[in-house]
């Protein structure tokens, strides 16, 4: 609402289209961020956010989809070839793109309708938000060029949450985590026999 107010008022500074493209994509990331963090923190006795994941992912692809359209309408004017020449020529321009491009089944598959017919597949396909993800932050680093404090924060949250998620965290969890835990839990303090 405060970006309609924003364009509506003419105070998005002296370029627009450059506060618009960096504000929204932005809010891809920031999005991104809180659809990964729903479930660690889920597991870990906060469940509130993981009833949001679907709205978050879904706000995902509506602010990566605005964020095309700025860059559709200003940089490349909607022309197709000028749009073929930016994806040969500029790798942040293609992994933003292909990530955009995952993102459309994930956000049309989102309807709890097609998710119970799909039944198990719908896990599956959306395990494709870690490739969007990757590409979403590699888009962000190769944009930085020399400014890449924001790509580093976001890459060090991501690369925490996405190594989270994986097998080695789970294989870690098992073998040292869980172990540690149940000997903390069992142990208990013995009556001293002079205290008695």
């Amino acid at each position: 609402m405060a970006l309609v107010q924003a364009v509506a008022s003419n105070s998005l500074g002296p370029d627009p289209a450059e506060h618009l493209m960096h504000v929204t994509g932005e809010w891809v990331m920031r999005f991104l961020v809180l659809v990964l963090l729903a479930t660690p923190l889920a597991r870990n006795g906060w469940p509130r956010l993981a009833r949001y994941r679907r709205m978050l992912g879904l706000y995902v692809w509506f602010y990566a989809t605005l964020h095309l359209l700025v860059f559709a309408q200003v940089y490349i004017g909607w022309s197709g070839e000028q749009l073929i020449e930016e994806l040969a020529e500029r790798p942040y321009v293609l992994v933003g793109f292909s990530a955009w491009l995952i993102l459309i089944p994930l956000g049309i598959t989102s309807a709890h309708t097609i998710r119970k017919k799909m039944g198990r597949h719908w896990r599956q396909l959306h395990k494709l938000i870690y490739a969007v993800v990757i590409l979403g932050w590699l888009h962000l680093l190769w944009l930085s060029r020399s400014d890449v404090g924001d790509a580093v924060i976001y890459g060090l949250v991501l690369g925490m949450l996405l190594l989270y998620r994986s097998r080695f965290w789970n294989i870690a969890q098992a073998y040292v985590a869980t172990p540690i835990l149940f000997l903390l839990r069992e142990r208990r303090p013995v009556a001293c026999e002079r205290c008695k």
